[in-house]
């Protein structure tokens, strides 16, 4: 359930800071003989103020929902790729933790798409024309997908963003889908991690989880 904002003492001391102030533009204008012309300039000072009263309610806010998240079980990650001439591959994603649990043919089952992370969707954004593992991938922004199997992993490529996690758009928006390699780690990894390894003219992306990994290799053209 979604927690509703609470103001904190800051934003509390700006509004009774706010309230004090306009209170004072009216006694000021009183004492001055000054008159508020058909209570224009009195109308423009309250809007002034509620309008940044609001602003710092919601600059707070934002802060609140972007502290949610680092607080989540599955919380936000990054991974980048820097290639030649300044640009870039950027990858968003959430990283759940393992916990105990078996993951791959159980939590995560073996031949299903999965979300290749958790919460909202696992985002691929390249600054420049790529190679992902021998298919072409134009600049632009992706949602990725993954499906696992034992032997061998296909990395799922979309051309629809925006959307949640679990809600695959289905195979009419892939732009590819890429074999990926699959290996066995040495020790389990407890949080599922997304990275670029740099290599040549480009990266290699890899994801790891339990004791899987499984990646492929991207170039820039």
């Amino acid at each position: 359930m979604a927690r509703l904002w609470m103001p904190t003492a800051a934003v509390k001391w700006e509004f009774a800071f706010l309230v004090a102030l306009a209170r004072q533009i009216r006694l000021n204008a009183r004492w001055d003989g000054t008159s508020f012309k058909e209570g224009e300039n009195m109308k423009r000072a309250i809007v002034t103020c509620r309008g940044v009263v609001l602003s710092i309610a919601a600059f707070a806010a934002c802060g609140t929902r972007a502290q949610n998240k680092e607080s989540r079980p599955s919380p936000p990650a990054k991974a980048t790729c820097n290639l030649a001439g300044g640009k870039m591959i950027t990858v968003d994603y959430s990283s759940p933790r393992m916990k105990g649990r078996k993951i791959f043919g159980e939590l995560v089952p073996f031949g299903r798409i999965w979300r290749a992370g958790a919460n909202e969707a696992t985002t691929f954004v390249t600054d420049a024309d790529v190679t992902v593992g021998g298919t072409t991938v134009p600049a632009g922004s992706y949602t990725i997908f993954a499906i696992p199997g034992e032997g061998k992993w296909t990395l799922v490529i979309s051309k629809k963003t925006g959307e949640w996690g679990t809600a695959y758009p289905g195979p009419g928006n892939d732009l590819a889908r890429v074999d990926m390699k699959v290996s066995k780690l040495p020790s389990a990894v407890e949080n599922f991690t997304i990275a670029f390894d740099p290599g040549g003219a480009g990266c290699t992306l890899r994801m790891e989880w339990e004791t899987t990994r499984a990646s492929v290799d991207i170039s820039k053209k």
